[in-house]
């Protein structure tokens, strides 16, 4: 059953003016190493950046916390499979929200151009 969905568009010029005004401080707040590592190999890296931050913001509307609410965006991540799929990783706070909760799956869809990224996360019980 759908216990769970949440949708974010980030546009793109939005993250790359932070990482040219507040890089350092941005990333170790919201990322995780390894999502930091998968942007940086990247041609334009803001475009991945940005489709992982809605990926954040998606999750946070989809168990229903804003930001800044108990849940830090970097207790969030998402990982990319060899296969192309992406699916969220949890830790702290987001992975207790979830077990209360009694969300059995969580499924990921991104998508991106360059001017917006976009996010939806759909939570199952």
């Amino acid at each position: 059953m759908i216990s769970g969905i949440g949708f974010d568009i980030v546009e793109v010029e939005r993250i790359r003016n932070v990482l040219q005004h507040r890089r350092d401080r941005f990333l170790k707040r919201v990322f995780a190493d390894h999502e930091v590592i998968y942007a940086m190999r990247k041609r334009k890296p803001e475009i991945h950046l940005a489709a992982g931050f809605a990926a954040k913001e998606a999750f946070l509307k989809a168990i229903g916390v804003g930001l800044g609410r108990g849940v830090s965006m970097n207790e969030v991540a998402v990982v990319h499979e060899a296969s192309g799929k992406s699916s969220l990783t949890l830790i702290g706070e987001a992975n207790v929200v979830v077990q209360r909760l009694k969300i059995g799956r969580i499924y990921l869809s991104l998508s991106h151009t360059e001017q917006y990224a976009t996010a939806i996360v759909i939570l199952e019980t």
